[in-house]
């Protein structure tokens, strides 16, 4: 089976390249079955019903979240009707759910979303958490177990790599929006540090660049906006696993605003 997996949308420009681009990516590398994160979708905080639903008419087949999936409050009943996660380590109690079950190809599927420490919200220990639920999916069947790491270190993502890179098929970075260059399959797992956001590329971290400027200069901050309009980039990782759960070959899909894609093959360990 072929996965693609888009990291951070944010805002309207994010919505707009995969109105412009995903279907016919979808075609051009077979892909399967498409996740997303969610979590900047709407104006940069959170995901509304209507940009949902939107996102999902482009293609996705379902989407994770991270540390704005609460920003809109509405968000609460689409975790009942729509295939929508959120990290697994916050408390129990939180709407939503962290797990994400489903059937690709005749195999069962499971698309775990978790969270790392640094400068997050306060949440369970995602190390010990995720070692306990893989090792409980993979007691019931799993083989095909698909990870997004949001977190804002790179250490923590890479130490999730070495303990899990046997176990799962795919550890994909989302948060920092900031693409890294290590497209790698260890021991057949799939892992980027980080896949880099799918929006506004001109300013910083996808947001207009006035007020994170003031905020450097002065200390004093705002809020932070997302323009209609601006230099655009999509960002996406396509990967194949064989019936076992083990990553055959993976490779790096960035497309600049309405030009010719990028593809790059990730590095086989």
């Amino acid at each position: 089976m072929r996965i693609g997996f888009i990291g951070d949308i944010v805002g309207k420009p994010g919505r707009l390249m995969l109105k412009r681009h995903l279907k016919r990516l979808q075609e051009e590398h077979f892909i399967d079955y498409t996740i997303a994160n969610y979590e900047n979708a709407s104006h940069g905080f959170g995901l509304t019903e209507k940009n949902c639903n939107e996102l999902l008419g482009y293609g996705i087949d379902m989407m994770t979240g991270g540390n704005h999936s609460f920003d809109k409050k509405e968000i609460f009943e689409l975790f009942d009707s729509h295939p929508l996660i959120r990290p697994m380590n916050y408390p129990q109690s939180a709407p939503g759910k962290g797990i994400f079950e489903t059937t690709i190809l005749g195999k069962n599927v499971a698309i775990l979303n978790l969270m790392g420490h640094y400068t997050m919200p306060m949440v369970d220990n995602p190390f010990t958490m995720i070692v306990e639920q893989v090792a409980l999916l993979r007691s019931r069947g799993f083989r095909h177990i698909i990870i997004d790491m949001h977190a804002e270190a790179s250490s923590e993502k890479q130490a999730l790599l070495h303990m899990l890179k046997e176990d799962v098929s795919a550890i994909l970075g989302t948060h920092t929006h900031v693409a890294t260059d290590d497209l790698q399959i260890v021991k057949g797992c799939c892992y980027i540090t980080d896949v880099g956001l799918t929006g506004c590329r001109d300013g910083v971290i996808g947001m207009r660049e006035d007020v994170p400027l003031r905020r450097f200069l002065t200390g004093i901050g705002g809020h932070f906006d997302v323009p209609d309009e601006c230099k655009a980039v999509m960002h996406m990782i396509v990967f194949e696993l064989d019936d076992n759960g083990a990553c055959l070959r993976a490779e790096k899909i960035k497309i600049y605003d309405d030009n010719p894609k990028i593809v790059t093959q990730a590095w086989i360990e």
